[in-house]
């Protein structure tokens, strides 16, 4: 048996190895053949998904739940654009996928036009609109160093996706340099400056009615200790954005949960004297769809300096999460406890009394029979629905993290995210949420979660089409079109996978959640049901609001 040569792909993987990547997402085309073989002779786990754009949704959930870069394996032109959407989402919410694509060979780089099959003018500048930096290899030697950069950047802070392509011939030529051992590639820290750390901590301790908005930052950061102990020296009420949940204790006496679009929570925020926003942008989600109107002083903690003071004057301390609370939390002075619990009590009073004032009986039920079901400590995954919406306001994450598609609002989002989360731990269950609509995207991988046997369970909540579409629609204009879904029997296609799967009621939604979510391997669970979003708290008018693309 000859020993296979050494090339360019053998190359790209010894690198990921030693950057510390265990396993990789996507699937081949013809010019990444060479990539492919190599991953197939490397230590790397290889998860292949049947959509490119779904294998960038996997790649996002593994860099979420691993907390490091994930690598994106496609191929050249098509291959490529299918991952963006993906890597959008990725970009929004601030995570690092390290998407690799190859290219044409060298020769036809570089807008020569040789009509190669795939071949793009310049399939890196389409990257370079999505992702935070993308890198062009021409030369066996350069693989090793553009990934360990690549792999830095999208570390950095904020987090995001990157890109690096490399040409066919250089995947399959013999490969000069020695085998790759050992790479670095370690971020820059972002601590925030002294002085305005200083000032900072001077407003929020000489604050009366001091509250904080909490953003995907400190998640992202894992800076989830360093808020509570500040939370608690201030007396500070804390609500978390959509992005944010799980940013802090969701029962605890200062939480004020995460109703950004109640209008008491608004009224809340901007009633603030000193407002702390910590890992936000005050983007449309996070700030009542721009209502948001601040009455006292902000002060913001922002990683992207694009974000900081963007849609607010602040007091902006560019720095990660983590170090500039830690930081706060060492200089500010200590209030004594005062009325910022019962202040956080009155207002989701408020919030329940309003909810309480409308017919949603049914959606609340099914909304606390998933959260019975679920174990404390499972990550959930939730599509653009209406069960998902409310999860962003209602849904208590516990232990267990919950991810939604809101950073860029793509459909699709929820199945094959919870295949890429449940590659990273297999110990546990992991659940989807889609409605219909958004399920049809992902059909292809019940194939992928029957092959690798992922611990999924997911949940299609089937109201017969876009069922948020279909009220904006029927709200803003009085009728709804392009909303109404032909659609298979979800359980019957997903036994046709070799995928156990059942119809459920709502008085059975608990049960047999919890059934499926106990079994091993993956498992679909149908619940026909037409829901509603609580009544809206402003007038956003035809255009705006939540929306699946």
């Amino acid at each position: 048996m000859t020993t296979p040569v050494r090339t360019g792909g053998d190359l790209v993987t010894e690198s990921l190895t030693a950057l510390g990547a265990t396993t990789v997402f996507g699937l081949p085309g013809q010019h990444a053949l060479g990539l492919f073989d190599a991953v197939r002779r490397s230590p790397l786990e290889s998860v292949g998904l049947r959509v490119e754009n779904n294998a960038g949704f996997a790649a996002d959930a593994h860099a979420r739940i691993t907390g490091t870069v994930t690598p994106l394996l496609v191929s050249t032109g098509p291959g490529a654009l299918m991952t963006l959407a993906a890597l959008q989402e990725s970009a929004a919410a601030c995570v690092p996928v390290l998407g690799i694509g190859s290219q044409v060979p060298v020769a036809g780089l570089g807008g020569a036009r040789r009509g190669y099959l795939h071949e793009l003018a310049d399939q890196a500048a389409v990257m370079r609109g999505v992702v935070k930096s993308a890198r062009t290899v021409r030369a066996a030697s350069q693989i090793p160093s553009a990934l360990a950069a690549a792999w830095a950047d999208a570390l950095e802070a904020p987090c995001g996706p990157v890109w690096v392509e490399i040409p066919e011939d250089v995947l399959l030529a013999p490969a000069a340099v020695p085998p790759v051992r050992t790479l670095s590639a370690r971020p820059r820290p972002l601590p925030a400056r002294p002085e305005t750390v200083a000032a900072a901590a001077e407003a929020l301790s000489g604050a009366r009615r001091p509250a904080v908005l909490a953003g995907g930052g400190v998640v992202r950061a894992g800076a989830q200790a360093e808020l509570l102990a500040l939370a608690e020296l201030l007396d500070a009420p804390v609500a978390c954005t959509f992005g944010g949940k799980g940013a802090f204790p969701w029962d605890h006496p200062l939480s004020l949960q995460s109703w950004l679009e109640d209008r008491h929570t608004t009224e809340f925020l901007q009633d603030a004297d000193v407002l702390l926003v910590a890992g936000s942008g005050l983007g449309e989600l996070s700030s009542n769809y721009h209502t948001f109107a601040p009455r006292g002083r902000v002060v913001q903690i922002e990683a992207d300096p694009g974000k900081l003071e963007a849609n607010h004057p602040a007091l902006g301390l560019h720095a990660d999460a983590r170090a500039a609370l830690a930081a706060l939390a060492e200089s500010v002075t200590p209030r004594p406890a005062g009325d910022g619990r019962a202040r956080a009590a009155g207002l989701l009073a408020r919030v329940r009394e309003r909810l309480d004032a409308q017919d949603l009986a049914r959606e609340r039920r099914v909304l606390r029979d998933v959260r019975a079901a679920l174990p404390d400590d499972a990550a959930s995954f939730w599509d653009m629905t209406i069960l998902g919406y409310w999860a962003w306001s209602a849904f208590d994450p516990r232990s267990g993290p919950l991810h939604t598609a809101q950073g860029a609002g793509g459909l699709g989002y929820a199945f094959p995210a919870a295949l890429g989360a449940a590659a990273a731990d297999r110990s546990r269950p992991v659940l989807a949420v889609s409605g219909d609509g958004g399920a049809m995207y992902s059909l292809a991988e019940l194939a992928t979660a029957r092959q690798h046997d992922l611990p999924v369970t997911w949940l299609v909540v089937d109201d017969g089409g876009y069922g948020i579409l279909r009220a904006y629609m029927t709200d803003a204009f009085g009728a709804a079109a392009g909303t109404e879904l032909a659609r298979p029997d979800f359980a019957a296609l997903a036994a046709s996978f070799g995928v156990p799967a059942m119809h459920t009621t709502l008085d059975g939604l608990r049960d047999d959640l919890g059934a499926a979510l106990s079994s091993p391997g993956p498992s679909v669970v149908v619940l026909r049901t037409t829901l509603r979003m609580f009544a809206p708290t402003h007038d956003p008018g035809p255009a705006t609001g939540p929306r699946p693309s």
